[in-house]
């Protein structure tokens, strides 16, 4: 058993209100203590329920239950409580939620300080962080190999991709602070403006808002193959409704075409995805919003409806505003990434365009096929 083996065990999941919902029994098997009522735990589900104007099921009450002399560990963000307790052999046992968003709040809160007081490490580590897009994790990588350092080096680095954008983690001892910012700071100069945050956990709707309120501008997005997606990443940023106000679903020919004005001449001699629906779109938008910034993606998602002109995967993005850009990418995937993969080269085109017309206003620049 894990206990007898480890100095820490960390079981994530399992602390619900239903029958199978078994780890704190688990537990109380494991630990040789029976479960007792946390009064404090109950009294936060129970307040939990009446701040929603709703009476907490009977059910809910075992979420309250504790190996008797462990400690419950609160959850701000739901109803299960975490759960401390120490065997006599001096190991952890550490309960937490399984959902990512309570899971990960509690481990910081609460259990990471634990593990570093219980393992004298405490500030030990420092980290800096660069958000990255607009690259392959391949060609990142090929950009910033004389820069990685050595396997056995002090400093420590981390490449992770996910949906389009890559986080780039420096870290090192808390001694060497300098060092690890040192190369960070190399990092984000022989990469340039694919870097659009230093932020852990900030992504690119983030750097796009600002960018916006910088310049005191809104954008309207136009959808078709992401349905929305664009538009909720967008309104997860607290403060959205100060630089996007519309985005349009036009999933068919007709919706473009009376929605946003696409030309039907447009339709017929290039198809819904083509570089010229996509900038019809994207104008469509920017002009029913009058906003300086309009913006569409067009394209096929899959797993049908692909041919030998237009595979599977073949996107337009298209930005209209003081500078206009057009983006043909090859993306990789089934439907779910290809949408969400797209939603990302959206939001990093307007980007990009914005950071050019900084510098050049009124022009037009048009991109070629974009690594995907």
């Amino acid at each position: 058993m894990a206990l007898g083996r480890c100095r820490y065990v960390l079981v994530c999941g399992g602390l619900g209100p239903t029958t199978d919902d078994l780890t704190r029994f688990a537990a109380s098997d494991a630990l040789g203590a029976r479960l007792v009522e946390d009064a404090t735990s109950l009294a936060s589900i129970e307040a939990r329920f009446r701040n929603r104007g709703i009476e907490m099921p009977e059910v809910n009450r075992r979420q309250a239950l504790i190996p008797e002399g462990a400690a419950a560990l609160p959850n701000p963000a739901g109803t299960a409580p975490g759960v401390l307790a120490r065997t006599g052999a001096g190991a952890w046992l550490v309960l937490l939620p399984g959902p990512p968003a309570e899971l990960a709040a509690m481990f910081d809160a609460e259990v990471r300080p634990r593990l570093e007081r219980e393992s004298g490490r405490t500030g030990g580590r420092v980290r800096e962080t660069l958000m990255v897009a607009g690259l392959p994790e391949s060609v990142l990588q090929e950009r910033i190999l004389d820069l990685t350092p050595a396997r056995d080096a002090a400093d420590r680095l981390a490449i992770l991709a996910s949906g389009g954008e890559i986080e780039i983690r420096v870290t090192g001892p808390a001694g060497r602070s300098a060092e690890v910012r040192g190369l960070a700071d190399r990092i984000a100069e022989r990469l340039g403006p694919a870097v659009f945050s230093r932020v852990a956990g900030e992504h690119l709707e983030h750097a796009v808002g600002r960018l916006l309120e910088r310049r005191g501008e809104r954008a309207a997005f136009a959808e078709s193959l992401t349905g929305g997606l664009i538009a909720e990443r967008l309104t997860r940023v607290p403060g959205s409704s100060g630089w996007f106000d519309l985005g349009v679903v036009a999933y068919a020919n007709e919706a473009k075409r009376d929605l946003l004005e696409v030309p039907e001449a447009a339709l017929l001699a290039h198809g819904a995805v083509s570089e010229a629906v996509a900038m019809a779109m994207a104008e469509g938008a920017r002009r029913r919003s009058g906003n300086a910034w309009g913006v569409a993606v067009t394209g096929i998602a899959g797993p049908g409806g692909g041919s030998v002109a237009k595979p599977v995967g073949l996107v337009w993005v298209a930005v209209s505003g003081p500078v206009s850009l057009t983006r043909r990418f090859r993306l990789p995937g089934d439907r779910p990434l290809v949408r969400q993969l797209t939603a990302t080269a959206a939001l990093d085109l307007l980007r990009q365009t914005m950071l050019a017309a900084g510098e050049q206003r009124g022009g037009e620049a048009e991109g070629g096929e974009a690594p995907g």
